[in-house]
């Protein structure tokens, strides 16, 4: 058994919050749990409070678990499991990977984490967080790095790369991303998406996520400024178009020849 296979139930990390009944993270009905800290600040951020490392509650594995338990009939019924979210579960890699294992191995779950990519590879290979989930819910927020930077204070060389990782090493992928109207909904930036995605194994589902503002509240209770004063959410027609141009984008990947050599699986589109 190597190291990161080892159950380590006393493992412990940072929660903000739980959620029992989660629907719209992973496959079937899930438990999601929503970790403290990120390295991004995502202008559209709807959970900023948990952006703060220190915040948030001290939990190991085996309290988790217990939080699960009641529960489990719900999730292996629906086909569902666990998602670790966030903030940015990568940031706590060692007790994400603790937890899934362990849920995996108590209980038989199948196991998620909802992450930006923000991430070196080798980090998370190191601690077996990787080999520990079924699928990564993949959160793509501009291929154009400037803007990138602009949108979340960080450049994206280091998610496009996760990104490749995942594709190369044979992981699971569902690429999700944000439609905020006059932001991320551009014409060139749809296609670099579409193309980016067309370059990608192991993508098999493409979720458009429209933009809301359901969290600026809490941007006003922390005193941060919020930047989005004013954009309204997509429209479905707004939402069906972009959902056709990063097709195209994939679609034009796949005529000439940049896909990866086994071609990539088609993928679902879901908003």
């Amino acid at each position: 058994m190597r190291h990161h296979d080892r159950l380590d139930t006393a493992a412990t990390g940072r929660v903000h919050s739980i959620e029992t009944f989660g629907t719209m993270d992973g496959p079937g009905i899930r438990f999601v749990l929503f970790l403290q800290g990120c390295a991004l600040r995502c202008r559209y951020c709807h959970n900023p409070d948990t952006w703060d490392t220190s915040a948030g509650r001290e939990m190991d594995v085996e309290a988790v678990l217990a939080e699960i338990e009641p529960y489990l009939d719900y999730y292996r019924q629906s086909g569902g499991g666990i998602t670790i979210s966030g903030g940015e579960p990568t940031l706590q890699a060692p007790f994400v990977a603790a937890l899934l294992r362990a849920a995996k191995h108590r209980y038989g779950l199948h196991t998620a984490i909802d992450s930006s990519g923000f991430c070196e590879p080798a980090h998370a290979e190191a601690c077996g967080l990787l080999d520990a989930a079924d699928l990564v819910l993949l959160d793509l927020k501009m291929m154009d790095a400037a803007r990138h930077e602009d949108l979340t204070t960080q450049p994206n060389e280091r998610i496009l790369r996760f990104a490749r990782h995942l594709s190369d090493t044979g992981r699971r992928m569902w690429i999700r991303h944000v439609l905020i109207p006059g932001v991320t909904d551009r014409r060139e930036d749809l296609l670099a998406l579409g193309r980016f995605i067309g370059t990608l194994r192991g993508v098999d589902k493409l979720e458009l996520l429209p933009y809301h503002r359901m969290g600026v509240y809490k941007w006003q209770q922390l005193g941060i400024p919020y930047t989005l004063e004013g954009v309204q959410e997509p429209t479905q027609r707004e939402i069906e178009r972009a959902k056709r141009i990063i097709e195209e984008g994939r679609q034009e990947a796949s005529r000439t020849g940049c896909t990866a050599s086994s071609g990539p699986r088609i993928p679902q589109y879901g908003a």
